[in-house]
């Protein structure tokens, strides 16, 4: 494991250093912010490191934040697989090693939730504290309800091999922004953070990777089917729901989990840490504390 200075890409958050960090075979782009223990920070689809831009700063001031893009997103390095939720949780702990931290309180989002999960339960001791926001839990019941109509749709479009990144090249930013105006309710984001998720997305090869998480979803929901019938989640956790998810993973969590609360942002689109930002440092600063 290495970690370097990753100067070619400027912070859009003050005090925020941007490092590139080999593990598990991969490098990731890495931002870092504060000091005091440590806070991981794991996004999902459409976004990089920059979707806490606006929460980075409401935690730096007592934690040491870490933002990772995730395997294959943004700045960091574009694998040929490992997308299941283990091997990604794999590489979360080995950016914890690299970065000299024993433990954190992880945080994680969309296709950030599962290995977020996954982490707790392998590594218990690894994580002090647990927020998993908007997304569900693979097969675990508890979603019948938001799963009535069917998955939503874009999860088939993605799961077929060389489709997506095939028909899309040429119209990324308008297939962006169509999740980006879903996910904040029409409130839509900062043009310099939209323009970076938008860069982020273009090019087959980055397509490809964006839709290996969904193709690899079978696995990841097998690996979490297999670590709740071994044992319980023992670390204290929080289920924040929005539109469209709600209560439902709070509901898959219930039966799993020894500690848990849970809480619904109202009038607050997918994109909870940029759409109501506030909201939500409102809940997570004093569960951290």
């Amino acid at each position: 494991m290495s970690v370097a200075p990753n100067p070619a890409q400027p912070s859009q958050v003050p005090g925020t250093e941007l490092r590139r960090v080999s593990v598990n075979g991969v490098e990731l782009n890495v931002a870092t912010a504060g000091t005091g223990p440590a806070v991981l920070l794991l996004h999902g689809f459409p976004h990089t490191w920059r979707l806490w831009t606006d929460v980075m700063g409401g935690l730096a001031g007592q934690h040491r934040v870490i933002a990772p893009d995730l395997r294959g997103l943004g700045a960091s390095s574009r694998a040929a697989d490992g997308y299941d939720a283990e091997t990604l949780a794999g590489d979360f702990l080995a950016l914890l090693d690299a970065c000299g931290e024993r433990s954190a309180a992880v945080i994680g989002i969309d296709a950030g939730t599962p290995p977020a999960f996954l982490m707790a339960m392998r590594s218990p001791e690894r994580v002090r504290r647990l927020v998993l926001m908007e997304s569900l839990l693979g097969p675990l019941p508890g979603a019948e309800g938001f799963l009535a109509g069917g998955a939503p749709w874009w999860f088939g479009f993605h799961s077929v091999p060389g489709l997506a990144e095939t028909v899309l090249p040429g119209n990324e930013a308008a297939y962006v922004d169509w999740f980006l105006d879903q996910g904040t309710l029409g409130g839509g984001i900062a043009p310099e953070i939209r323009d970076a998720f938008v860069s982020a997305y273009t090019g087959p090869e980055a397509l490809r990777c964006a839709f290996a998480y969904y193709r690899a979803m079978p696995t990841s929901g097998g690996q979490i089917r297999r670590a709740v019938e071994a044992g319980r989640l023992s670390v204290p956790t929080m289920a924040v729901g929005a539109r469209p998810v709600g209560r439902s993973l709070e509901q898959q969590l219930r039966p799993v989990a020894d500690d848990l609360t849970g809480h619904v942002v109202e009038d607050c689109g997918h994109m909870i840490p940029l759409h109501r930002p506030q909201a939500l440092l409102d809940l997570v600063r004093p569960f951290l504390a």
